[in-house]
């Protein structure tokens, strides 16, 4: 595979986790385009490399992928006094991560449908949500 193919799949990676990223933001939340874009970017360019670069072990970058995301993730949960922020927002970008290995190993079509998927759960409306059950509590 050449180096312009590679470059393809990180900037694909890149506009998918932008467009996740990009809903974030518009919901005033940390993690916007310009953070999902680097993780799903980043992963798509680890991946890449694992596959062309590195030799023997492909699956040890992957791995630790997962856990450099997860790190990253726990870094964006914050817990208040009866709460608990950004887990969301954590998830969204484990998922942007997903996507980004899935462009890495060729698998676009996936990327860009799991993208869209995740792009509508994202726009439900928790709040919503929030209210019925709190409805349902007061019954």
């Amino acid at each position: 595979m050449g180096q312009f193919s590679m470059l393809g799949q990180v900037i694909l990676a890149l506009l998918l986790g932008g467009l996740l990223g990009w809903q974030r933001g518009a919901r005033g939340k940390w993690a916007g385009p310009r953070t999902f874009a680097f993780v799903a970017g980043g992963s798509a360019l680890f991946t890449v490399l694992s596959l062309y670069a590195f030799g023997a072990d492909i699956a040890r970058i992957a791995s630790q992928i997962v856990v450099g995301i997860g790190f990253l993730g726990a870094g964006t949960i914050l817990h208040t006094e009866n709460r608990v922020v950004g887990l969301t927002t954590a998830a969204g970008l484990w998922m942007a991560s997903a996507i980004g290995m899935s462009v890495g190993v060729g698998y676009y079509l996936l990327a860009v449908l799991v993208s869209l998927l995740a792009l509508g759960i994202f726009m439900m409306d928790d709040r919503n949500y929030e209210k019925n059950l709190e409805n349902k509590d007061t019954k």
